[in-house]
C-alpha cells in the first residue's frame, strides 16, 4: 500500500520535497548567493523532470479522489518541462532579485496544485487544487515589488480569480444538489440535462473560461500579462493555461459526456468569439507582452476547436498542441525576458532593427512566431492541423472555415513583428544582449522542440496511444 502511494504520487511528493528544501535554505543562517541557488533549483527541477518518466503506474488513492494514469503522468511531465525552461530563462532577472527562494516556493506551490488538479477525480478536490494553483500566482504577479503596475496586475488577477472561483463553486454546489455526487466517475449516471444541471454546467464553463482566458472571460489577461514579471507572464500563458486545458478535456470527455451536445454548442460559440476578438486586439498592440497575451487568447480559440471533436483525436490534438505551445510561446517569451531584464525595453518599436545587434535572438523569436502563426515546417503548423482535423471529425466545416480565416489574420500580426526585427530601421536599436548559458540552453531546447516536434511524427503518435 505504501509503495503504491509513493509511486502514484511520486511527482507531487518530489515537488513537495523541493519546496521543503527551499524552505530550509531560506531559514538557514547563512545566505546562499542567488546564482548558486538558481543553479541548484534548476538541477532539482531537471531531476524532477527525469523522475517523472520513471516507475510509471496507474491507480487510485483516497477513495477514488486521486487518480493517476500514464496520460496524466505525461501531462505533468509537460508542465515540469515548461517550468524548467522558464526557470532557465529567468536567470538574468532572478540573479538581481532579493527574494529568489520565495519566488520558487510560490512557483512550485502553484505547480503542485496543478498536479493535484490533473489527478483529481472529485469536484471538491479539483476546486481545492485549483485554489492552490491560483492564489500563489497572484503573489507572483506582484513580484516586481518596486513597480506599481505589478501590484495592479496582482490586484486584477486576484479579483478576477475570486470572481471566477465563486462562479465555479456555485456551479459545483448546484450540480451536487441535482446529482447527489461530486465524483467524476459517478456524475455521468446522474446527468439528465435538466435546466438546473445545464445552468450549473454553464457556471463551471465560466470558471474554466476565466482560467484559460477564453472570451468573454478574458478581460484580465492583457493587463496582468503586461504588469507581471516576464517569467510569471510566461508561466501564466503556458503552464497555468496548459494545466486547465488538460483538466477541461478530461472533465468534458468523461464526467460530462452525457451533455456533449450542450457543451459542443457552448464551445462552438466561445471558440469563434475567442479567435476573432483575440486576433483583432492583437493587431493593435504595441507592448510585446500584451501582444502575446492576445495572441494566446486567439490560440485558445483554436484549441477549443480540437476539444469540440469529442474523440480520441480531439484529446490527443489538444495535448500535442500544448506541447508545441510550450516550446513556441516560451521561445518568444524567453527573448522578451532576456531583453527586458538587460535593457528594460518591451515595446514593439524597440525591436525595430533588432537583428542588427542580436542575430541569434532574432532568429529564435522569428522561429517562435512562425510556429505560433502555423507556418510549415514548424511544429505550430502540425499542431493547428491536428486541431482542425479533430474539429472537422464532428462535421462542422463552418467552424473550420472561420478558423482558417482567423489563421490568415494572425499571420499578419506575427509577420509584422518579424518585419520590425529584420527590415525596419531604428535610430536607437537595442544593443547587443549578452546571453548567459542558462537562457541559451532554454532557447536551444525551445527551438529544437519547435523543429523536431514538427518534423518527427512520433510525438503525436505517442500521445494518441496514451489517449486511446
Amino acid at each position: 500500500m505504501m509503495n503504491d502511494f509513493l509511486i502514484l504520487m511520486k511527482q507531487e511528493l518530489v515537488i513537495t520535497l523541493i519546496i521543503f528544501v527551499l524552505l530550509f535554505i531560506k531559514l538557514a543562517k547563512e545566505e546562499i548567493k542567488n546564482e548558486t541557488l538558481i543553479n541548484l533549483v534548476n538541477i532539482l527541477l531537471a531531476l524532477n523532470l527525469v523522475s517523472g518518466f520513471l516507475f510509471q503506474q496507474s491507480g487510485i488513492l483516497f477513495g477514488d479522489m486521486f487518480r493517476t494514469t500514464e496520460l496524466f503522468t505525461f501531462e505533468k511531465n509537460l508542465l515540469n518541462l515548461g517550468t524548467l525552461i522558464i526557470s532557465l530563462q529567468s536567470y538574468n532577472w532572478l540573479k538581481e532579485h532579493k527574494h529568489v527562494p520565495e519566488f520558487y516556493i510560490l512557483l512550485l506551490s502553484t505547480l503542485l496544485g496543478m498536479f493535484f488538479m490533473i489527478s483529481s477525480n472529485n469536484l471538491l478536490m479539483f476546486y481545492l487544487a485549483l485554489e492552490l494553483s491560483t492564489i500563489p500566482l497572484a503573489a507572483l504577479a506582484n513580484f516586481d515589488l518596486e513597480k506599481r503596475r505589478s501590484s495592479e496586475a496582482a490586484f486584477k488577477m486576484i479579483i478576477s480569480s475570486a470572481f471566477s472561483s465563486g462562479l465555479l463553486l456555485f456551479g459545483i454546489s448546484m450540480l451536487y444538489g441535482s446529482t447527489g455526487t461530486l465524483s467524476f466517475t459517478e456524475l455521468p449516471a446522474h446527468l439528465n440535462g435538466s435546466p438546473l444541471q445545464i445552468f450549473s454546467f454553464i457556471l463551471l464553463i465560466a470558471g474554466f473560461g476565466f482560467k484559460i482566458s477564453a472570451v468573454p472571460f478574458h478581460l484580465w489577461t492583457a493587463d496582468v500579462y503586461e504588469g507581471a514579471p516576464v517569467a510569471v507572464t510566461s508561466y501564466l500563458s503556458v503552464i497555468s493555461k496548459g494545466a486547465m486545458l488538460f483538466v477541461l478535456v478530461s472533465v468534458l470527455y468523461n464526467a460530462f459526456a452525457p451533455l456533449n451536445e450542450t457543451w459542443y454548442n457552448i464551445l462552438f460559440l466561445i471558440s469563434v468569439l475567442t479567435m476573432i476578438i483575440g486576433n483583432l486586439f492583437a493587431l493593435r498592440q504595441q507592448n510585446m507582452k500584451r501582444f502575446l497575451a492576445f495572441s494566446s487568447i486567439a490560440q485558445v480559440g483554436f484549441i477549443l476547436i480540437g476539444i469540440t471533436g469529442y474523440s480520441a483525436e480531439g484529446s490527443a490534438s489538444v495535448i500535442f498542441f500544448v506541447l508545441i505551445y510550450i516550446f513556441s510561446n516560451l521561445a518568444a517569451f524567453g527573448v522578451i525576458n532576456l531583453v527586458s531584464a538587460v535593457t528594460g525595453r518591451e515595446n514593439l518599436n524597440d525591436y525595430k532593427g533588432f537583428y542588427k545587434n542580436n542575430r541569434s535572438l532574432s532568429w529564435v523569436l522569428a522561429i517562435a512566431l512562425f510556429s505560433l502563426g502555423g507556418i510549415p515546417p514548424t511544429a505550430g503548423f502540425f499542431g493547428k492541423f491536428f486541431l482542425l482535423l479533430a474539429g472537422a471529425g464532428r462535421g462542422n466545416y463552418v467552424l473550420i472555415t472561420i478558423a482558417a480565416l482567423n489563421m490568415v489574420i494572425s499571420l499578419y500580426y506575427y509577420l509584422k513583428v518579424i518585419k520590425a526585427i529584420f527590415m525596419d530601421a531604428n535610430d536607437d536599436p537595442i544593443g547587443s544582449v549578452k546571453i548567459t548559458w542558462s537562457p541559451r540552453l532554454a532557447m536551444i531546447i525551445c527551438v529544437a522542440g519547435i523543429i523536431i516536434t514538427g518534423l518527427v511524427s512520433g510525438a503525436y503518435q505517442y500521445i494518441y496511444s496514451l489517449v486511446k
